[in-house]
């Protein structure tokens, strides 16, 4: 294609920049060929030139379409190379906030440096599973796609992991261990995954140190080798670690730090285990402060220092160990506090100063001779042939030397750990296949590079090359399965640069051997580098300013390397002297870290064979047997490489390409210069050019058909899409070479995809064009119609308007005239009205003022008169008081006086003596005296009274007398006065009125100025109230709105507040009710365990030969599903496979030693729990024979009360019988009496007494049948209760054990089962232990005990059999007797009438049985056995008897109902004769004999059953009943009325046992039938619906009002009586829930692979979604797709599960509560898919899915599944899909998101956002303001910070009571179901 094709007008390109690497810029002209400069136009709007080289000619390179930007795999791009990888790194990194990006086959992690929430146990989950490619690019994935192919292709698999310090290497290989932890799981009890993860925190803290890029930078390499089984399940693991830098324990870089573990030490020592250690604070020891910085921000080294400890625990370092490790280490800080100085007097001489606190401290702590370690420090031992010297050392060396020790101590300590954590990890089962995890430095480049950066690039170097190799292979295979033709790619090949490293006389092989030389230097190193490869290799330079450097191109760039330290380094040296003092050491763990090199420097078991330095001898030995010795660390570091390379060759490796995004460690910070370097560096760069050296885009033929199906024409498409595709494409690229077609992909070679699509958007662009075109035409017609309609409209409307304004103007004029003519008349009219008006006014006020002033006179007059009156009245009566007052006064004081002085006599008197004497002489005569006066006194009183009564009266007719005649002279007097003062008196008034009137006028006036005055100011005020008034009017209608509002605030808070309560309550119990169905699902995993673990245990087990008595011998009626007994058959079960396990010692190796632990443990406590049982047994057969006695005496006083009951019994229907037969004798006589021929007829007496006793008859013969009834049931009961009896007496009384030694044949047999028995009693022990302490002689012995034993019970057996056999002998002749007897009665009973043979033989049977019982209860008397064993014999034939009855119940039935047919047809044949018949003939006619039918027995809906035949019952019922043929011709839950009506018919005979057993059966049945049909979703749904109709049942059936209230009478005529079931009803609802759960899981297991594809990838709307250009070339062993799946798929599926759900009956609530668990997980499960697929984040993604969801909303609509609440489940993915479709630039739509998007999460809204991808140009991406104003927006709301939805939630099931219409006795059995054994009762 030529270049100005490409370089037109518009087309953007990349240009080199200083700041950015690379800049976009835009052509401003089209590109012409021989052009020598391109003017462009930079994105800041600058205009720029760039010139092109006239000798390469090379165009910058273009820029990909933004529709190709942000893609998850960057070969997808279609121009490929470095700008367009680093902005397409920087645009998922910055905008997306997506840290990971696929090249290919390598996964690209760039450090956010910060805490993102995708590593959680739901992301795990969600990409567990999946193929990679069909998610996001993530660690996960690579993890998952390691763990897929080690399975299938069972091949070992590695995920190299690289990358510079800081870019979160250690991170992503943990994530990826974790990853294998959480989906594998452990293959036994151990959690080795736990301590795979443990062993991070370990070898962090040990390895790990902060650097100026990193704040936990591993500072070694690491391959962990983590072991699986054949199952897939974690094992075990390995380590094995690469070059530890020992340098930074004695030395450290500005602001970095050493090891962790020395800070975690000293920010522990206030610790008391740690005060032996003497630490100080980091600062205060030289190896933890030459960085400066011993400080971490946002780290607590002390609770990293317990994490640490708590890993130790995990793998096994016990706490001796550990305290061991942290002496050596602290020894190791003190040792770089010693201080060792010069000697003054000789330089070549130093010394440590005496009793040196820090050297005293680490002598201690090692436990060494301190005298030897100072002086070992500082001296040296040189042997010659004959002599030994000790030199002492310079200060530089002595220091050198004891900072070598230092590092010495450490790196062996670091091996100890690795050593010590890689048998902690160490696998316990064969290991089968492994995934290795390679933690390695990547390439670095610093200012000063030494040995460290010289091995790290080294090691690059070979990884780099297995890569290019691996990437080049992978390539050819995808061509080769193509069938595209296959071209060499040349490629970089590092080899030479490797060979420059490692060949012969090569860098290393020249290190070693300058290391050999006794005076090697570092310069005469680099001589012989200068002189052996300078100008003879290209790769290898020599600096311009230096001659102690070299510079190697590596394949990332050029490095120069420093060479000062590189034999030292080389040599890693430590004086043999010191060694052999700290071998001699009294700390075990130190003596244990010198005590043999060759053990510790191994490569094959996991340690690091150069991390160990070379001890340096005085003198070489003659024989070195140890050659590793001679080793250098370059030699180890090469050998172990080699080892890692054939590893990783023998393996499928997966590569994780770490990339730092900046230095300074900000959050979401891109620095392009940092991560081009390491593009260039990790080999991304390189895969991409090998991609582009070929075809790296590749469509399949559908992909590229639904892509650019635009550019073809209707004509161009065909049938065949291959065929379309070829014919398009060489239309379309005229050039071949630019595309291949392979089997099932196109092949495109770079910038052709990008091509395509420019030609597809010009293709868009013009139809677009024509689109808007078209629109805005129509538009603006729309427009143009719409202004002239308008306009008219408007000309009408002002015309008219302007006519109605001239008729308004004539009328006006009109109407002005007359207004003027009524004006003029009303205005004259008004002054005259006016004018008399006033004249009135006037006369009347002077008239007026002339009346009242004559008023007023005479009114004056009288009141003066009547003024003097009163005056001179009250003088005269104010003289009259005052001298009645003054007399009054004088007699009051005369005789007061009086009184005085009689009182002054009576006192002298009243003291003297005499005067007493006198008083009392006359006292009495006195008194009589005294009382003849006072009567006489009264009687005159009376007479007085009488007399003054008549004198007042008489005095008042005078006084009013004289009192009239004084008024009438008073009257003539005072009109006298009057008349002569009246003239004078009024002559004074008019003179004072003159004046008033003058003063009232003044006043008038006044008053009407200050009236007027206050008439004005009372208006204002007026004005003003009215205005206030109208204020607080409005006020008050505001307070009144107010009130209005805050009430129905009050009242919607009120209700809200009650809502929500009501929410969260209802929340809290659905959360409880999710917690008790989850505990219960956890019990159900461990119930399937415990019976996995036994199933394998019995396959393990071998059976011997013989019997031998188990547990499951035993009877087990309990259920282990109740709550009293829920575990009563595990002790059993695990007690026998215990003993099976120990009695076949072989077997127990393959056994897990946990469980076997856990067993034996148990069978100590069952063995204890054996023996106290067999004590209280002992006791309980003691107490039992003391009671036998008296229960005989209890049961003889029993029976004795039960015949006087029966014997009452029949004594009533004998007198019933007779009432029978006397009133049957009656009818006799009344129908053949011959007086009365018409008594017969109908209607006649006679004949209605006859009905009248027939229905009498019939009623009773009713009751009677009932009674017979409830007496059968009796019998069955009493007959049960003896077999219970004699059930117990067989386990504990001896002679009833006999019945088993009696069946056997010999004493062979006996003699097994003796031993089988005690095999079973006796503990259990292991057999090799059996005859220890002389067990067999002991057994030996008991055999002979056991066999005379024997022989006695069975010589008093073959007497009691003799006895019997005679017994039994006569009960054969009283059978004789009997039969005779009964062919008597039969034959009388035959002789007898219809009617009364079953009363006869009821009472014959009767009586036969009272005899019997009567006479074999004397017959047995004194031997109570024989009367029990006859009972037993008696109640057989008794069941015998009613199974006999029974058939003959049938046969009547079926007689009677034919009966009843020919009686019916005789009846309507006798109605017709009698319409014809006279009554004389009637009359003449004889009566015939009526037969009475007699009713059919009615059905109670019970069901009864032998007790055998509960075995048959399940297997028929339950194991082996077909759901299918059931749903569809039986009526629905049929198994559940069955199974109730057999309990209902055990609950009626009052049988406990039997109802414990059945509904025991039951639940194991159901359990039993599910666990081997788990998966068969018919199945589960079958017994769901049936499980919870019988819960249903009990609950109706059960008695409880609370059920009975929906009953009809009969209903609750049929509930339990006997026994209450509420906790079976409880122990069936979990049965039912645990149910639910697993038809959940089959439902999920159905619809999991349908939901991504027909709900995400499917196009249900054809042509709306475009799928973009993805070209993500998945890996070729990936798993190819079983098949596409549609929605119609999904609907299919529903419908299926729905009508199967119907066809078995299950509850509408319960379907509801299944389909909106469904939903959920549609909604879940697509959601969680779409936050993990960028590709599916687009407008018409949404536009898919809401159809979809719309799709499934009618479905449930046509359910009417409506009110389910599914669609509710839906809202979260309705949301999402709106939030991909609405507009999403301006604050309005961040709001309108806001409120919208209530049911997602912020970070899901917030991820939706950073994934949406438009398909196509004319889309927009979303800003990361516009996401930063949503993330402010919603920063107040609470919700969870999970990403994904939990799609293994499962909603909490419950089962609301709906009761059943159906009508037990209704229900009939078909023969289908094989149940012929059920009795109806």
């Amino acid at each position: 294609m030529a270049a100005s094709e490409l370089f037109t007008k518009f087309a953007r390109v990349w240009i080199p920049d200083t700041v950015d690497v690379w800049q976009s810029a835009e052509l401003l002209k089209d590109y012409k060929s021989g052009d020598t400069v391109l003017h462009l136009k930079t994105e800041d709007d600058k205009e720029t030139q760039y010139r092109i080289d006239p000798k390469t000619k090379e165009l910058p390179p273009l820029r990909n379409p933004d529709i190709l930007v942000g893609e998850n795999d960057l070969t997808a791009l279609s121009y490929l190379h470095e700008p367009a990888i680093l902005h397409n790194l920087k645009v998922r990194f910055m905008d997306s906030k997506l840290i990971y990006t696929y090249c290919g086959i390598v996964l690209v992690a760039i450090n956010p440096y910060e805490q993102l929430p995708i590593y959680g146990e739901d992301i795990i989950n969600a990409y567990s599973g999946q193929n990679m490619g069909d998610m996001d690019p993530h660690i996960f994935a690579v993890a998952e796609e390691a763990y897929k192919q080690m399975a299938r292709d069972e091949r070992n698999q590695s995920i190299i992991v690289s990358g510079e310090s800081g870019a979160g290497k250690t991170v992503s290989a943990k994530y990826a261990m974790r990853y294998f932890a959480t989906v594998s799981g452990s293959a036994s009890e151990t959690n080795v995954e736990e301590k795979v993860l443990a062993s991070n925190p370990i070898m962090e803290s040990i390895g790990n140190a902060k650097t100026t890029r990193n704040d936990n930078s591993s500072r070694f390499g690491k391959y962990i080798e983590i072991g699986f089984d054949k199952k897939y399940r974690i094992t075990g693991a390995n380590m094995r670690t690469y070059l530890l830098e020992k340098s930074r324990v004695v030395f450290q870089a500005e602001d970095e730090r050493n090891y962790h573990i020395l800070y975690q030490l000293c920010a522990s020592k206030h610790l008391p285990e740690f005060k032996d250690l003497r630490l100080g604070h980091a600062q205060n020891f030289n190896y933890t402060n030459f960085g400066g910085s011993p400080v971490i921000e946002g780290i607590d080294d002390a609770k990293e220092m317990m994490n640490t400890r708590h890993a130790c625990t995990l793998l096994g370092i016990n706490e001796s160990h550990q305290m061991g490790i942290f002496r050596v280490v602290a020894a190791v800080l003190h040792l770089g506090n010693v201080t060792i100085k010069a000697n003054d007097r000789d330089a070549e001489n130093c010394f440590i100063p005496p009793k040196t606190e820090h050297l005293i401290i680490f002598c201690e702590l090692l436990g060494v001779d301190y005298e030897q370690m100072a002086h070992w420090l500082c001296h040296r031992k040189i042997i010659t042939g004959s002599e030994t010297y000790i030199k002492p050392m310079p200060k530089v060396q002595a220091i050198n030397a004891r900072d070598a020790l230092a590092k010495h101590i450490y790196a062996s300590v670091f091996n100890w750990i690795v050593h010590h954590v890689n048998r902690a990890l160490r696998a316990s089962v064969k290991q089968h296949s492994f995934i290795g995890v390679l933690d390695i430095y990547g390439f670095e480049t610093f200012e000063i590079n030494s040995f460290e950066q010289f091995c790290i690039n080294y090691a690059n170097e070979k990884l780099q090359q297995q890569f290019n190799m691996h990437v080049f292979k992978l390539e050819q295979e995808e061509y080769m399965k193509e069938e595209i033709p296959w071209t060499l790619i040349d490629f970089y090949d590092n080899q030479p640069c490797i060979n420059l490293i490692e060949a012969k006389l090569g860098i290393l092989d020249l290190l070693d051997e300058e290391c050999k030389m006794p005076k090697g230097s570092d310069d005469t190193w680099a001589q012989k580098l200068y002189n052996t490869h300078l100008n003879k290799c290209a790769l290898f330079q020599k600096p311009r300013m230096s001659n102690r450097a070299f510079i190697i191109k590596h394949f990332a760039d050029q490095v120069e390397y420093q060479c000062e330290g590189f034999l030292e380094k080389n040599k890693d040296t430590v004086y043999e002297e010191q060694i052999t003092v700290l071998k001699a050491s009294k700390l075990t763990l130190l003596a244990e870290l010198f005590q043999d090199e060759k053990q510790v420097s191994s490569p094959t078991d996991g340690r690091p064979p150069f991390a160990r330095a070379t001890v340096k001898s005085a003198k070489p030995r003659a024989l070195q047997p140890n050659k590793e010795h001679k080793k250098s660390v370059g030699h180890q570091f090469r050998n172990s490489l080699h080892l890692l390379m054939e590893t990783l060759n023998a393996t499928t490796p997966h590569y994780v390409r770490c990339i730092k995004p900046n230095d300074d460690k900000l959050a979401f910070t891109f620095d392009p210069k940092r991560a081009v370097q390491q593009l260039r560096a990790c080999g991304v760069l390189e895969t991409i050019r090998i991609s582009a050296a070929g075809f790296p885009s590749r469509w399949t033929y559908q992909e590229f058909f639904n892509r650019y199906r635009v550019l073809m024409k209707q004509k161009d498409v065909l049938s065949d899409k291959k065929l379309t595709c070829k014919n398009v494409l060489e239309k379309l690229i005229k050039d071949q070479d630019k595309y291949q077609f392979g089997k099932t992909k196109i092949f495109f070679r770079a910038g052709q995809v990008a091509y395509l699509e420019k030609l597809r958007a010009d293709k868009l662009r013009v139809a677009c064009i024509r689109i808007q075109k078209t629109i805005r035409s129509w538009l603006q017609r729309k427009k143009y119609l719409r202004m002239r309609s308008a306009a008219i409209t408007i000309q009408r409307y002002v015309r008219g308007y302007q006519a109605r304004c001239y008729a308004q103007f004539l009328r006006r004029t009109r109407a002005a005239t007359l207004i003027q003519k009524y004006q003029r008349m009303y205005a004259a009219r008004q002054k005259f009205l006016r004018f008399r008006s006033a004249t009135i006014v006037i006369q009347s006020f002077i008239r007026g003022f002339r009346g009242r002033r004559q008023y007023k006179a005479i009114l004056r007059e009288q009141k003066a008169t009547i003024l003097q009156k009163h005056m001179r009245g009250w003088m005269a009566k104010r003289k009259y008081r005052r001298t009645h007052h003054a007399i009054v006064y004088l007699q009051c004081c005369y005789r007061r006086m009086m009184a005085k002085r009689e009182l002054k006599k009576l006192k002298i008197e009243a003291r003297s003596v005499e005067h007493y004497k006198t008083l009392n002489i006359g006292m009495e005569n006195k008194i009589v005296q005294l009382q003849c006066k006072v009567n006489n006194q009264t009687k005159e009183m009376k007479s007085l009274l009488e007399k003054l009564v008549s004198l007042e009266s008489t005095y008042t007719h005078e006084t009013d007398k004289l009192r009239t005649e004084v008024d009438k002279l008073r009257v003539n007097e005072g009109s006298a006065k009057v008349s002569s003062n009246k003239i004078t008196c009024l002559m004074e008034e008019i003179a004072i009125l003159r004046k008033e009137l003058t003063e009232t006028q003044a006043q008038k006036k006044r008053l009407e100025e200050s009236g007027n005055k206050y008439k004005a100011e009372t208006d204002v005020v007026l004005s003003q109230l009215t205005e206030q008034n109208a204020l607080l009017k409005s006020e008050k209608d505001d307070l009144n709105c107010r009130i209005q509002v805050q009430a129905k605030e009050i009242t919607e808070t009120m209700e809200r507040q009650n809502e929500e309560e009501t929410k969260q309550l209802q929340v809290d119990l659905n959360d409880e009710r999710s917690r008790y169905q989850s505990l219960l699902n956890e019990f159900c995993k461990l119930e399937e365990r415990y019976d996995n673990l036994k199933e394998e245990m019995s396959l393990v087990s071998i059976t011997k030969p013989g019997h031998r008595r188990t547990d499951s011998t035993h009877s087990s009626n309990e259920s282990e599903y109740t709550y009293n007994s829920l575990l009563s058959s595990e002790p059993g079960e695990s007690e026998d496979v215990t003993r099976r396990t120990e009695e076949y010692p072989e077997m127990k190796g393959a056994l897990d030693m946990s469980l076997f632990l856990k067993l034996q443990k148990r069978v100590t406590e069952l063995e204890q729990e054996k023996q106290a049982l067999q004590e209280e047994l002992d006791a309980k057969e003691e107490q039992a024979l003391r009671s036998k006695k008296e229960a005989e005496d209890q049961q003889l006083m029993a029976r004795s009360t039960e015949l006087e009951y029966e014997s009452l019994k029949r004594q009533e229907l004998e007198s019933e019988n007779k009432k029978l037969k006397n009133e049957l004798n009656e009818l006799h006589r009344a129908l053949t009496d011959k007086s009365a021929p018409q008594a017969t007829a109908p209607g006649a007496p006679a004949y209605k007494v006859l009905l009248d006793h027939l229905n009498a008859a019939t009623e009773e013969l009713e009751v009677r049948k009932e009674e017979v009834l409830i007496l059968r049931s009796q019998l069955v009961s009493q007959k049960e209760a003896v077999a219970c009896k004699e059930n117990k007496e067989t386990m504990t009384e001896p002679i009833l054990f006999l019945e088993d030694v009696r069946k056997m044949k010999n004493q062979g047999e006996i003699t097994q089962a003796f031993v089988g028995l005690k095999e079973t009693n006796r503990p259990s022990q292991d057999c090799r232990l059996l005859n220890e302490d002389g067990e067999l002689w002991i057994v030996y012995e008991g055999l002979k005990q056991a066999n005379r034993l024997l022989e006695s019970q069975l010589q008093g057996q073959k007497k009691v059999y003799e006895n019997e056999l005679e017994i039994l002998r006569g009960e054969v002749q009283n059978l004789k007797e009997e039969i005779n007897r009964q062919q008597q009665l039969l034959a009388q009973n035959l002789q007898l009438p219809p009617e009364a043979r079953i009363e006869a033989s009821l009472q014959h049977e009767i009586t036969r049985l009272t005899n019997e019982n009567l006479y074999y209860e004397e017959l047995y008397a004194d031997d109570p056995m024989k009367y029990q064993f006859y009972r037993i014999s008696l109640y057989k034939r008794i069941i015998d008897l009613m199974e006999q009855l029974e058939k003959q119940d049938k046969t009547v039935r079926k007689l009677k109902k034919q009966l009843k047919v020919f009686a019916k047809k005789i009846g309507e044949l006798e109605v017709g004769q009698t319409e014809n018949v006279s009554p004389a003939q009637l009359a003449d006619e004889p009566i015939r004999p009526v037969n009475i039918p007699r009713k059919e027995k009615d059905f109670q809906g019970m069901l009864e059953y032998k007790k055998d035949d509960e075995l048959k019952l399940i297997k028929n019922l339950i194991l082996e009943l077909k759901p299918r043929g059931v749903a569809v011709n039986l009526i629905p839950g049929l198994p559940a009325y069955i199974l109730f009506m057999c309990v209902r018919h055990a609950d009626y005979i009052n049988d406990d046992q039997r109802v414990r057993s059945l509904l025991t059966s039951t639940i194991n049945g159901i359990k039993k039938i599910l666990k081997k049909r788990s998966d068969d979703f018919e199945i589960v749904s079958f017994w769901l619906s049936n499980t919870s109709r019988f819960l249903h049942c009990l609950k109706q059936y059960s008695g409880e009002e609370a059920f009975m209230k929906h009953n009809t009478p009969r209903q609750n005529d049929h509930c339990l009586r006997n026994f209450d079931l509420a906790e079976y009803r409880q122990v069936i609802s979990d049965l039912a829930i645990q149910i639910y759960q697993q038809l959940t899981k089959v439902l999920e297991n159905a619809l999991q692979p349908m939901i991504v594809s027909g709900m995400l990838e499917h196009e249900t709307i054809q042509g709306v979604s475009g799928q973009k250009p993805t070209g993500l070339r998945k890996r070729t062993s990936s798993v190819a797709d079983e098949g596409t799946y549609t929605l119609d798929s999904i609907v299919r599926q529903l419908n299926n599960f729905h009508s199967i759900m119907c066809q078995h009956g299950m509850d509408p609530e319960l379907i509801k509560q299944i389909v909106k668990q469904i939903f959920y997980i549609i909604g879940a499960v697509t959601l969680n898919n779409l936050l993990l697929r960028k590709d599916m984040c687009s407008w018409s993604k949404g536009m898919q899915i809401r159809y979809n969801v719309s799709q499934l909303e009618e479905w449930l609509r046509d359910k009417n599944l409506q009110t389910s609440g599914a669609k509710e489940t839906l809202e979260p993915l309705i949301q999402a899909a709106q939030l991909l479709q609405v507009k999403k630039k301006m604050d309005e739509d961040a709001e309108a998101i806001c409120s919208m998007c209530n049911a997602i999460t912020t970070a899901q809204i917030v991820k939706v956002l950073n994934l949406y991808t438009p398909v196509n140009e004319f889309e927009e991406r979303v800003t990361a303001s516009f996401i930063r104003t949503i993330q402010v927006r919603l920063q107040n709301r609470k919700d969870s910070p999970q990403l994904l939805m939990d799609a293994k939630h499962i909603f909490p099931v419950t089962f609301p009571f709906n009761p059943s219409s159906l009508a037990l006795e209704s229900i009939q059995i078909p023969g289908s179901m094989n149940l012929g054994f059920l009795l109806r009762v």
